[in-house]
């Protein structure tokens, strides 16, 4: 195989101008390529770590900005600016562009965890129902007579045995068991539960 004629100075000679290496780089000379390299791969990994922060992703990112570097030497144009301003500023854009994806995907991501994040239940159904049915009992203690609801309430919301409640009401125990019999009889009739 024939080595490849370049156009890059000898040996001992200085460096040529970074545009006039984009412009052999622009005419396919990998010579050339490797010189602009060699010169501007540490600013541009550098530019782009300091935008991205994640070592692992900048590498990528300034690769990526090389690759460019390579097939839009082309597009370069010393009329309007230097070389290197002209290929930091791929650089950064493409750090930016990495950085918005990146927060993009997260957005997604937490949308999509937010839908995906359905509580076993309605929680205002719940507390709406919970509330109905304390409304309901309030209304259905209200209908009891008096002895049978301060049995009821001795008995189910103070947590007393019949023979607490008998203790505390003074009155025999198979009487304070007729007034809860009796009472939760008509609690069952009035919330309509079925036995």
């Amino acid at each position: 195989m024939e080595p490849v004629p370049t156009d890059l100075p000898a040996p001992g000679t200085p460096a040529p101008d970074l545009g006039a290496l984009l412009v052999l780089v622009a005419r396919g000379d990998q010579d050339a390529f490797g010189a602009v390299y060699d010169r501007v791969a540490g600013p541009v990994l550098g530019l782009v770590r300091s935008v991205l922060r994640d070592p692992a992703q900048s590498e990528e990112v300034a690769q990526e900005v090389l690759f460019e570097v390579w097939r839009r030497a082309a597009a370069f144009s010393p009329e309007r600016g230097s070389a290197t301003a002209w290929i930091m500023t791929m650089a950064h854009r493409r750090a930016v562009d990495r950085v918005r994806s990146a927060q993009a995907a997260t957005d997604r991501e937490h949308r999509a965890a937010l839908l995906e994040h359905t509580p076993d239940y309605d929680e205002v159904t719940e507390r709406v129902e919970a509330r109905l049915e304390r409304e309901q009992v309030r209304r259905c203690m209200g209908g009891l007579t008096e002895r049978q609801r301060q049995s009821v309430t001795l008995a189910y919301y103070r947590g007393l045995t019949y023979r607490e409640v008998a203790e505390v009401l003074a009155l025999p125990l198979g009487t304070v068991k007729t007034r809860l019999r009796d009472g939760l009889i008509r609690l069952r009739d009035c919330l309509g539960v079925t036995a």
